[in-house]
Order: C-alpha cells, then structure tokens, then sequence
C-alpha cells in the first residue's frame, strides 16, 4: 500500500527575486531567480504568529526547486514537513528553498571570483528578503541552514564562516577530507578531458552543446566546479586552475593548499569561536559512502572532541544516494535549537 501523508498541509509558494550581488557573475548565469518557500499549516489563518526558518541548500546539480518536487515513494521536503509537524516531533516553520544554480552545475554556497558570491548572496539578499517578505523570527538564534552533499558542505562552512546569521546547521553527507572525496576522482576526470586535447574549455564548449550529457561528463564537470569554487584567479585564462597537470596528473601542491583552505577538517581550529557559538552543530554520513566522505566526518568529529566544540555525529548504513530520510532525525533537532 502507498503511504501518503493524510493530515493538514502547510503550502507552498514561488519568489522571483532579482539579484544585485549576481550581476554580471563571471558564468553569466541569471541574476533574477525563483525560490520556493514552505509555509506551515496555520500561517494564513494566524496573521500575528511569527515563525522561525530554515534553509535548505540543495546539492550539486540541483535547485531548490526540487526539492518541492512530487516523489515516487518518497516524501519530498514540504510533505516530510507536514507530518513531521503533525507528529509533534517539530513545530510549524517556514523552510526556503533557494536556486542557487549554475552553468557549472551548482555551487559550494561561497563566494567565489570564478563562479560568483554566492554565501553573500545568500546571507545578505536572501535572508534579508525572507525576513522582509515573511513573518519570521528575524534573528539569528531563529534560523538555521541544512543540505546534504554539497547543500551539506555549503551548512557546515556557513556554521564555520557565517555563524552570526545561523544558530543551526545540519550537514548530510557533506563534502569534506578533500583527499578522499575528490583525489579519487582525479584519474576519471582526466581521462574524460583527454577526450577534448586535455582541455577544459574544450570539454566545456562540448559539454554545453550536447543535449544529453553523460554521467562521467557530469563528474568531469564537477570536479571543474570544484576549482572554480575553490581555487578562483581572475588573472587565469579560465578564471581559475586546476589542481594539476592534465596531462600527467601530477598535483600542483600550491595550487592544492588553495583547495585545502576550505576543507572544513582543516578550519576547525581557525573557526572554533563561529562553531562554539551554534545552537546546535549536527552532521551525519552513511558508512558506505560512494564518495568517501565519511572519513572525512570521522576526522571531523575527531578534531570537534578535541576543540571541545558540542556537536551530534552519526554515522548510518546507507551510502550517499536517497538519503533524506535523515531529515526526520535533523529537522526536530534543528527546530528545537531555533524555536521561539
């Protein structure tokens, strides 16, 4: 038998907002953006009720538009809401879905010279206009970010960096031990750009003219993401590096450190104050991680305990696909650290 959700239903509408910190990003991508926003069960009957809000940064290759989206089988986010809220297990809150899309495929939700400002983007147009347009709790200790993947590394490096906007944050399965979670890829990625005379550019022009990419022409794409996130030079011929010879493979180690600045096992120490200051730091990984990433997790937890810095690890059987089941143990948590 399907089971859906049969009780009371929050809403869910759509913002077009037109960005001024987008305008003229280096990828020419759109500065004028639709965002989803979840409204609780109760919000147009109580006129004078306000709301905490959280917000829900989607992983790579995606926008927050889908996380709206009808599911087979699965709850999507608003409707894992709704009973989670029924249930008594959190309370009514107001969740934002922002598109933070790219012609890169996504972003890491930092500003970068290559990509664009996109932390800024979100802490100083999104959360303003939010709190302007919607009858939110607007402080700090009311809001809260969480994602998975690269939504979940982008949580964690705004609780690291911009712990003065976010009281919560919720890290699934996030990018982090760069070695590990990237380094692996390397040999893949360079295989598919020997494909285009060991060229990035070429591989993008190829890239956006295909009606139908493939997958490995996905995960080449990403791991390009990833310098121009990481590793941005507005002096480079494509505004950013690569980490490495693209024909040999071998590791530039300054181009590298420059990756490694934003790993968040390496910013525990430099960002101790921000992740002290968190109502609550929460992060889990399955064990069976595709992309390694929960040893990158076991590191982080690791140097957490030893700053003394509070936070929720675990660690579960599943690898790094289908996972918003989790949601059901963070978002209560969340709730609890950001409610009225």
């Amino acid at each position: 038998m399907l089971k859906r959700f049969d009780g009371e239903r929050g809403r869910v509408e759509f913002r077009t907002h037109d960005s001024r910190v987008l305008e003229g990003n280096p990828l020419g991508d759109p500065t004028r953006r639709t965002h989803a926003v979840y409204l609780p069960a109760g919000y147009d009957e109580e006129s004078e009720r306000r709301y905490p809000v959280l917000f829900d940064l989607v992983g790579y290759t995606g926008s927050g538009l889908a996380h709206v989206a009808w599911k087979n089988f699965q709850e999507n986010v608003p409707e894992r809401l709704d009973r989670l809220i029924h249930e008594g297990r959190m309370g009514p809150t107001i969740v934002v879905f922002p598109d933070c899309f790219t012609a890169l495929g996504g972003n890491q939700y930092i500003d970068s010279s290559a990509m664009g400002p996109y932390a800024s983007y979100v802490v100083d147009e999104l959360v303003p206009f939010v709190d302007a347009e919607y009858r939110t709790l607007a402080a700090r200790r009311h809001r809260g970010c969480f994602g998975k993947s690269s939504g979940g590394y982008g949580a964690m490096i705004h609780g690291m960096r911009y712990a003065h906007v976010w009281n919560a944050v919720a890290c699934h399965s996030g990018d982090m031990y760069f070695e590990f979670g990237y380094l692996s890829d390397l040999p893949k990625v360079l295989n598919g750009l020997a494909r285009h005379d060991h060229s990035v550019s070429k591989f993008l022009e190829s890239f956006h003219a295909k009606l139908k990419p493939r997958g490995d022409e996905i995960h080449t794409l990403m791991f390009v993401a990833m310098a121009a996130t990481y590793d941005p030079d507005p002096s480079a011929p494509l505004g950013f590096h690569m980490p490495c010879d693209l024909r040999t493979g071998e590791i530039d180690p300054e181009r590298w450190a420059r990756w490694l600045r934003h790993d968040p096992i390496h910013l525990v120490e430099e960002c101790a104050e921000n992740l002290r200051s968190l109502g609550l730091l929460y992060f889990d990984c399955g064990w069976r991680d595709q992309y390694h990433l929960h040893y990158g997790s076991r590191i982080l937890e690791k140097k957490l305990k030893a700053a003394g810095i509070p936070h929720f690890y675990e660690e579960f059987d599943d690898d790094h696909s289908s996972v918003d089941y989790r949601l059901d143990v963070s978002l209560p948590k969340m709730y609890e650290a950001i409610r009225g």
